[in-house]
Parts: structure tokens; sequence; C-alpha cells
């Protein structure tokens, strides 16, 4: 048994889709999440930029003595996670491998829309990894810049979301697609509208499941689950910009009674061991 606390990491609000499954699946763990709320979005950002702002954020959760990480943000996933890996001895997951392998098992005609954000669509993770599941399997990538600020703005539910959603998903519907990847973790807060517009017949896949799942799996075989019974006071969220508005958002999505939020200075060392 570990009683020590699973870190998740996101740009902003998206990786609380990560959060949501984890207190599903894994109710007994304690979590700690570290959202970059004033920097975000990445994906818009260069290589260079993604990684150095990743590494400040995890040396912050790393000092949080965290059993394992999860990389919520597709973008870092996508751009930082290997350097990620060799920078902090810890076990790191990522979300673009647990979506790619759920892509591939529920295809049938082998046609597999891929919607991320510019540096995650142009970093060809996603059609890297789902052509390594089956080589027959055809991808078609598309990026959704303006899904991550619709959410972040708390609009999933409007006509400006719906609109914009039919205007990128137009040509992954003509392609006769069976299958979309929402190869990013503010896009599952989007799921219903999604739905709406690409219709019943084509499957949506949420890496965040996956993800929950994956981490699961691992714990479960290093013998690191806790098997004390935990409540939602004890997990802890850190943001780096308006707490008043990530508490709205979070309140939104997830069912949690008075949120610990947090908000730190990544200038000043995130130096908070309160």
């Amino acid at each position: 048994m570990d009683n020590r606390s699973i870190g998740v990491f996101d740009s902003g609000i998206g990786g609380l889709t990560v959060v949501k499954e984890l207190m599903e699946i894994l109710p007994n763990e304690k979590i700690v999440y570290f959202g970059d709320t004033a920097r975000v979005p990445y994906g818009n950002r260069s290589e260079d930029t993604i990684k150095r702002f990743s590494k400040e954020c995890i040396e912050f959760l790393d000092r949080k003595d965290i059993k394992a990480l999860i990389i919520a943000c597709n973008t870092v996933s996508a751009v930082a996670l290997d350097m990620l890996k060799e920078i902090f001895d810890m076990y790191i997951l990522g979300v673009i491998v647990p979506g790619s392998k759920m892509a591939n098992n529920i295809t049938i005609n082998k046609k597999i829309g891929v919607i991320g954000t510019n540096a995650t669509i142009l970093s060809g993770a996603y059609e890297k990894n789902i052509k390594n599941e089956s080589i027959e399997n055809i991808v078609y990538s598309k990026a959704c810049p303006l899904f991550v600020p619709i959410v972040e703005d708390g609009l999933s539910d409007t006509t400006i979301a719906m609109e914009t959603t039919k205007f990128y998903l137009d040509e992954l519907i003509k392609e006769n697609v069976d299958t979309i990847v929402m190869g990013c973790t503010h896009y599952p807060i989007l799921e219903n509208t999604i739905k709406t517009v690409v219709g019943k017949n084509i499957n949506l896949v949420n890496p965040a499941k996956e993800t929950a799942i994956e981490m699961k799996n691992y714990l479960e075989k290093n013998s690191l689950l806790n098997e004390e019974v935990q409540n939602n006071k004890n997990n802890i969220f850190y943001i780096t910009d308006d707490e008043n508005k990530f508490r709205r958002n979070l309140l939104d999505f997830i069912n949690i009674d008075n949120p610990n939020i947090k908000k730190i200075n990544l200038k000043e060392k995130c130096i908070d061991e309160k």
C-alpha cells in the first residue's frame, strides 16, 4: 500500500477530465492537480516553450512527494513526454498511447479522426501511435485551436461552441471516419456538443478515461494502491491564475464539496508547503 498522492498536470482546466475519471476508477486515491492557468493554452506555443513550462510545473509537483504522475495535457504528452521521463525519477504516464489503443480497438472501417491543439497535431504523435497499433489504420488529423479558450471561458454549451465544432469537424465527417479521438483533455468537456455535430454513428474516444485505467493497472501491478478510504477533501488543486474562475469551472464539471484550491506563483519557485 502507498498512501501518497497521484499527480495530474495540465496547462489549464482540461486535466479535470482525467481527475474525474480517476475519482471514479480509483476512489481511494489522493490527487494533487496542477493547472498552469496563467499560461494556457500551450497548444500554440513553440516546442522549446512547452518543454520549459512543463518542466517548471512538474518540478513543483515533484516536491509534493507524489507516487506517480499523469501528463493530462496532450500537447505536453506529444512534445515533451520523453524529456520529462529523462529528467524526473518517477512513473510518468501520458494520454496519447492509451487513447491511441482505444481508437484502434473500436474502429471498424479503420478511418480514425484526431482532433487536438496545433502543437499536438503538428507533432504527429497520435498518427504515429495509431498506425503502430495497426498499419491499416488511416488517420485524419484536424487542429481545433479555438476549443481550449471556449472551454476555459465556460462557453461549452453555447451557440459559439456549436458553430465552431461544425466548422472544425465537417471535413472529418466527409472523410467517413467512424472514430474520433478527442486529443486534448479540454475536449471531453465539449463532448455533448461534439456528439450532436458528428452523430451517433461516430465513436468518440476520451483518452482521459483510458489513461485513468492505465494508471490503475500500474498501481495494482506495483502494489501502490491506497487502501485507506478517502474523500475528495484530500484532493488539492494548484493553479497559477484566477482562483474564482477555476472554482466555477471545477464545480461545473466535478461534484466536489468545498474544493481545496491554492494559487501559486511559478516565479517564486512554486513554494507552497502548507
